[in-house]
C-alpha cells in the first residue's frame, strides 16, 4: 500500500460513459490523483473534450457504443490490464407503468444493467483485471432506497445492478477483486437538466434534500475515487449512498 492510500498513482482505470456528467468528473478526478485513464463513450467530440481536461498522463480514448456487442468486445480487447473499472454509462426516462413497453424496458435495462454485467464478464474472461482490482458501478438511490412515479424501469434496473454488484463481490473476493457501487440522488448533469424534468419538478425535488441542493458531479466522483483507491482496500459489496440526506425523509 502506498504512503498515501488515497492516491491512484500507478493505476490504470477504465471509465465508461465519460462524455459528460459523473463520468467526465470521475475521469478528471482520477487523473488528478495520478491514474492513467481510459475513457469510452459514443460521442467522439465529447470524449475529446473530456480528454483535454485530464491531468497529463498516457491516457486513451476508445469510441464505443456499448449496446453493440462488437463494440463492447473491441473495447475490452483494446484495453490494457486494468487496476480499476468504473461502469458509469446510463440512460433514464420517466414512463408510467401503464405505458411500459418491451422496447422501453430494453432501452433502459440494456445500458443500466446488462452492459455492466457483460463488461465485467468479458474483462474477467480475458484476464484484463489484476488481482486487487476495484470495480465501481454508478447505481442510484432510485429503486435501491426510494421509488417515485414513472421511474419503475430505471429503479428496477438500478436495484438489479446493486444485486449484481453484491453477487460479484462475493464471487470475486477470493481473487482480491473488490466490487462496490455509488448511489447518488439527483446530480446536476445533462441527465436531469435536459427534457426529463421541468424546472418546477426540479425545484419541488430540491426541497426533499436536507442540504438544500442537488449534488455536483465532482461530489459523486470523489466517492468513486475513494472506492478505487487503496484507502477502501477492505470495502467490498457496499452501496455508498451519496444523496445529501434525501433518503432521510
Amino acid at each position: 500500500m502506498q504512503d498515501n492510500p488515497f492516491s491512484l498513482a500507478g493505476k490504470t482505470i477504465l471509465i465508461t460513459g465519460a462524455s459528460s456528467g459523473i463520468g467526465r468528473a470521475t475521469a478528471i478526478a482520477c487523473s488528478t490523483m495520478g491514474a492513467r485513464i481510459i475513457i469510452t463513450g459514443r460521442n467522439a467530440e465529447a470524449l475529446a473534450k473530456t480528454r483535454s481536461l485530464l491531468a497529463e498522463n498516457d491516457h486513451s480514448v476508445i469510441l464505443a457504443d456499448l449496446s453493440v456487442d462488437d463494440d463492447l468486445e473491441n473495447l475490452v480487447d483494446e484495453c490494457p490490464t486494468l487496476n480499476g473499472l468504473v461502469c458509469n454509462a446510463g440512460v433514464g426516462g420517466l414512463i408510467p407503468i401503464q405505458n411500459i413497453t418491451k422496447k422501453g424496458i430494453d432501452r433502459i435495462s440494456s445500458i443500466d444493467l446488462v452492459v455492466p454485467m457483460l463488461i465485467l464478464k468479458s474483462l474477467l474472461r480475458k484476464k484484463k483485471l489484476v488481482k486487487d482490482a476495484s470495480v465501481v458501478f454508478t447505481s442510484s438511490a432510485a429503486g435501491v432506497y426510494r421509488v417515485s412515479p414513472g421511474n419503475a424501469i430505471y429503479a428496477a434496473a438500478k436495484c438489479g445492478l446493486d444485486a449484481y454488484m453484491r453477487t460479484a463481490a462475493l464471487e470475486l473476493g477470493h481473487k482480491g477483486i473488490r466490487v462496490n457501487s455509488v448511489n447518488p440522488g439527483m446530480v446536476n448533469t445533462p441527465f436531469i437538466n435536459g427534457d426529463l424534468f421541468s424546472e418546477e419538478q426540479l425545484e419541488s425535488e430540491r426541497r426533499n434534500y436536507p442540504l438544500g441542493r442537488f449534488a455536483e458531479p465532482e461530489e459523486i466522483a470523489y466517492g468513486i475515487v475513494f472506492l478505487l483507491s487503496d484507502a477502501a482496500s477492505f470495502i467490498t459489496g457496499t452501496s455508498l449512498k451519496i444523496d445529501g440526506g434525501m433518503t432521510l425523509k
